[in-house]
């Protein structure tokens, strides 16, 4: 055999053979290896889930569809207690067809989509645009008398952007040291997050342009590179938007002004079918179980958002985390051993909403906090984070740690610890085998937007894994990219076996993580500041 030859024989012997587990493991971290990466199942549902069903709004649906597809495929996997958990949401929405095309100075399809929980159109609508820029109710007193018959662009145009930094990054030993390092706390009861103002707001923008007459709305999206994402808020009944809402691409939005700015309004026809759904306003979660041999030894959860936009197919944000985290079950159960502490997943929903799958969870079983009821949606959950005392409820006591994924689907790289030190020995140990596999790194920094938050917010062990960027933040993250060509298999049989050893240690370990105080009232940081009119 040639010196070339046993080059290549050694090259696939490698390929072939598992990754090993570190020294000491459980050696049933050893058989978890074996099977998520030699007869993984990970990309066939994914395929499944993103080729064959799709993009997963909120109570829409085609959400239901990949619920049901879901909750069949837990079951044949064997797990136990496989339910659905309602809660308050809203309105469901459905997208059914949509073309916006320029007609005049000359025919062009453009890119758009419509924004969700916006009115369809009365069939295929014709008319000129105007570009009437209103991002605050100041601006709206301009365009009085000026709307009539027209459709609107919103946004102002801005420039296309430059790009400095790559599209696709993978995490290097430098990038993750930069991650670990302590979020000094920062309360301040006054501040209101910007959408609070900007989400009421699109609403009175949408009364006053169809009281001015004007037929429909256009936003510009917020990256170029003919990206959209169709993100929408008005889901609640009786206050969504009183006009069709088309989000453009930058590039088609930018090319309308200039042409209306040197010659004839641009025309357009938009035609938009879309359904609201107002039969039942609760959205669920799905639930499911590996249970444990000892009832008093907890619980372990684990959990990915399975809600999207309509952009696109879900795939990353958080199609990913959801599969890899049916594939760590689907491991798990493999073993054909049953763990000491109970194993529940949970599939949430309404994610992109603010978490209201996981608040809902959280309330309903392991503390709550004294929010008016009336409130809903995002005004419930920002009442909620500020609002003291929490009050523990019977099963606090039994969840024992909470692991998330939700952040596209790039490898798994360590752990963010939250700022609570005292876990990382028994987190550092949990994640020794897949060391060899990137997965070693603990770090200190908090990392927000997901629904390992609400498990933090009243004091429970939450936390979420570090992923390698990829290109999920500069191009595929809410976009018309989030397809599955922009997942890489090899990361995502990493992600579901480091997640299934992860669980499985947490769930068969003597020890427990060390929990953080019960969260009570902090003082402001800054007691003397006063509320900034803009915040």
């Amino acid at each position: 055999m040639s010196l070339r030859a046993l080059a290549c024989s050694m090259l696939a012997l490698a390929v072939a053979l598992p990754a090993q587990a570190e020294p000491g493991a459980d050696p049933a971290i050893a058989r978890i290896i074996d099977e998520g990466l030699q007869r993984s199942e990970v990309m066939t549902n994914a395929s499944a889930l993103f080729d064959g069903i799709g993009a997963r709004l909120t109570h829409s649906e085609n959400q239901q569809k990949a619920q049901k597809w879901a909750i069949a495929l837990l079951k044949s996997y064997g797990l136990a207690n496989v339910h659905e958990e309602p809660f308050y949401f809203g309105l469901g929405w459905n997208l059914d067809s949509y073309a916006v095309s320029m007609v005049t100075p000359r025919r062009l399809p453009l890119t758009v989509i419509p924004v969700a929980w916006s009115p369809p159109t009365e069939g295929t609508l014709t008319a000129p645009v105007i570009v009437a820029p209103m991002s605050k109710d100041e601006h709206l007193a301009q365009w009085k008398g000026k709307l009539a018959g027209k459709i609107v662009l919103v946004s102002m145009p801005g420039e296309t952007s430059e790009s400095k930094e790559g599209l696709f990054q993978r995490y290097s030993d430098k990038d993750i040291a930069e991650l670990d390092h302590y979020d000094a706390p920062n309360f301040d009861p006054l501040k209101k997050p910007r959408w609070l103002k900007v989400l009421p707001f699109a609403e009175r923008l949408a009364a006053f342009a169809k009281a001015e007459g004007a037929v429909a709305i256009v936003t510009k999206a917020y990256r170029d590179g003919k990206l959209v994402s169709g993100e929408g808020y008005a889901y609640q009944p009786g206050h969504t938007l009183a006009l069709p809402t088309v989000q453009m691409a930058q590039e088609d939005y930018r090319r309308l002004v200039r042409l209306a700015a040197t010659g004839p309004a641009p025309q357009l026809s938009v035609a938009v079918a879309a359904r609201y759904d107002d039969k039942n306003l609760y959205a669920t979660n799905i639930i499911a179980e590996i249970p444990g041999t000892d009832p008093k030894a907890g619980v372990i959860m684990a959990g990915a958002h399975f809600d999207s936009w309509i952009a696109g197919d879900g795939a990353s944000d958080n199609g990913a985390g959801s599969v890899a985290l049916i594939e760590a079950a689907r491991l798990i159960q493999k073993l054909g051993t049953k763990p000491r502490r109970t194993i529940r997943i949970a599939l949430w929903s309404g994610e992109e909403q603010g978490e209201l799958g996981s608040l809902a969870y959280v309330s309903q079983h392991f503390a709550s906090r004294p929010v008016d009821p009336k409130l809903v949606g995002f005004m419930a959950e920002d009442a909620w984070t500020k609002a003291f005392p929490i009050t523990p409820k019977p099963e606090y006591g039994t969840l024992k740690a909470y692991f998330n994924v939700d952040n596209g689907s790039g490898k798994v790289r360590g752990i963010y610890t939250e700022g609570n030190a005292g876990v990382n020995g028994l987190l550092g140990e949990w994640l020794a085998p897949f060391k060899s596999m990137g997965a070693g790194a603990l770090v200190a920094s908090r990392t927000h937007g997901t629904d390992h938050e609400k498990y933090q917010a009243v004091g429970l062990p939450g936390y979420q894994f570090i992923q390698d960027p990829l290109d999920y933040e500069t191009r595929v993250h809410h976009s018309t990219l989030d397809t599955l060509d922009h997942m890489r298999a090899d990361d995502m049989r990493q992600i579901s076996v480091v997640w299934a050893g992860v669980l499985w240690q947490a769930a068969t370990s003597d020890k427990e993580l060390p929990r953080q105080p019960l969260p009570a009232q902090p003082v402001p940081t800054d007691p003397f500041k006063v509320a900034d009119p803009d915040d």
